[in-house]
């Protein structure tokens, strides 16, 4: 697959779209990106098999860029809670790597079928605009490094950052909504790693993937991803003060269904 100016472009436009949502409505990129970089890399000539996996693949990577600085603004506020987001994070980090090795060596089409339904579960669930009702504490470290593996292990499969389990796993262990949110984004850092890691070695060897990969992560779409999206993610949340962004909620989410669509056509 060659990098020629249109697709620059398709990738610069992505990625600055996917950063301007992550900023106005608090949603990562990957439920955006991974449709349209499978869509993307598909009409390049890329098997669509291996298309889903690079799309999965390098939008899981980003998370590792962008959630640096997310993570250190939730710090400096306070909203992190160490004691949860260790044994967390480590058990996210070996999910994810188990989950990339695993989602290796299912076919692309079932990647497929699994991102679909999940996207389109979570547009209802921002339609419905639910959330979960605080019910207990938070469990000892070690069931939190369970619970941090399973999340990892979806993100994996998903090419997501797992805030939609994390924020309402610890808001229902009556965790405060700021504190969630820190440690989702303090998430992003150790998902990333182990799915960057996981997908490396799961598509080492394999043939047919676009120049300039190491493994399932296509290097030149993922910079060019991290610039788009680190350049207009503080325009977004800034944005988010002046709009009413529980329209625009809703108006995504049905954009969502339309992504959730497609993927289900990839995988049938």
């Amino acid at each position: 697959m060659d990098l020629d100016l249109l697709t620059v472009f398709s990738l610069v436009v992505l990625g600055a779209a996917t950063g301007f949502l992550a900023g106005l409505l608090g949603i990562g990129g990957g439920m955006s990106m991974v449709p349209f970089m499978t869509m993307l890399f598909s009409s390049q000539g890329v098997e669509v098999d291996l298309a889903i996996k690079v799309a999965i693949a390098t939008s899981l990577t980003t998370i590792l860029f962008t959630s640096l600085s997310s993570t250190r603004a939730h710090f400096k506020r306070g909203a992190v809670d160490m004691a949860i987001l260790k044994p967390m994070g480590l058990g996210a980090f070996l999910g994810t790597f188990v989950g990339a090795n695993f989602a290796g060596m299912l076919k692309g089409t079932v990647l497929a079928a699994l991102f679909a339904a999940f996207v389109g579960y979570s547009a209802l669930s921002m339609l419905r605009g639910k959330k979960p009702k605080p019910g207990r504490e938070t469990p000892s470290p070690r069931g939190l490094g369970l619970v941090g593996s399973g999340i990892g292990f979806m993100s994996a499969l998903l090419g997501a950052g797992g805030g939609f389990i994390t924020v309402p796993f610890l808001t229902w262990c009556n965790v405060k909504l700021h504190t969630a949110l820190g440690i989702s984004a303090g998430m992003g850092f150790p998902i990333a790693l182990g799915g960057l890691i996981g997908y490396a070695i799961s598509g080492w060897d394999v043939t047919g993937l676009p120049g300039g990969s190491i493994g399932y992560i296509y290097l030149p779409a993922l910079i060019i991803l991290v610039i788009g999206a680190g350049s207009t993610a503080p325009f977004g949340a800034k944005v988010a003060h002046t709009l009413n962004v529980d329209s625009l909620r809703r108006l995504f989410a049905y954009f969502l269904f339309f992504l959730a669509t497609y993927m289900f056509t990839r995988a049938f």
